[in-house]
This record gives C-alpha cells, sequence and structure tokens, in this order.
C-alpha cells in the first residue's frame, strides 16, 4: 500500500513504542473505518501488543493519492472508541 506519513507520525511511533508492522497492517486492512468532523478518517483496529494486552490503534489518516498518515496512538479505552454495529 502506498501511503507518506508525516514528521509528527515518525516521532509518535518511536515516542509510543508502535512498530510501523502494526501500522501498516490497521491502514491496509481496518476493523472499523470512522470519519471525523474534519472530514479525515479514522482507522482503528484491536491489537494485540508485544506485552500481551489488547489496544485500539488509531490511525488518522487523509484519504488521498497516496494515503496520508496524520497521527498514530493506542489506547486501552476501548470501549470508549469502539462503534458498535447497529
Amino acid at each position: 500500500m502506498d501511503y507518506t506519513i508525516s514528521n509528527h507520525t515518525r516521532n509518535e511511533l518511536i515516542n509510543r513504542q508502535i512498530p510501523i508492522s502494526l501500522m501498516e497492517q490497521v491502514i491496509s486492512n481496518p476493523q472499523q473505518k470512522i470519519r471525523d468532523e474534519f472530514d479525515t478518517f479514522i482507522y482503528q483496529s484491536i491489537i494485540k501488543f508485544p506485552n500481551g494486552k489488547d489496544y485500539l490503534l488509531r490511525v488518522v489518516v487523509a484519504e488521498r493519492v497516496p494515503l496520508h498518515v496524520i497521527t498514530i496512538y493506542r489506547t486501552s479505552k476501548i470501549n470508549k472508541y469502539w462503534r458498535k454495529k447497529l
């Protein structure tokens, strides 16, 4: 998948100790895709991290060609952000 990442994202990958392979996994096959109020998208998936815990990995992207990753973070507050299917 073709994508670019912001300098901010590069720093967040390092600071938050998120392997780039996990980011690529989420952007290539997100479990959920949510449009936000800024007309960007949040791709998110529940991922088991190397520490054995499940986290929601959220990747904010601008859908253009190539896809542009604006920021990334993980959260343990899965229920807060996970969209239940109706």
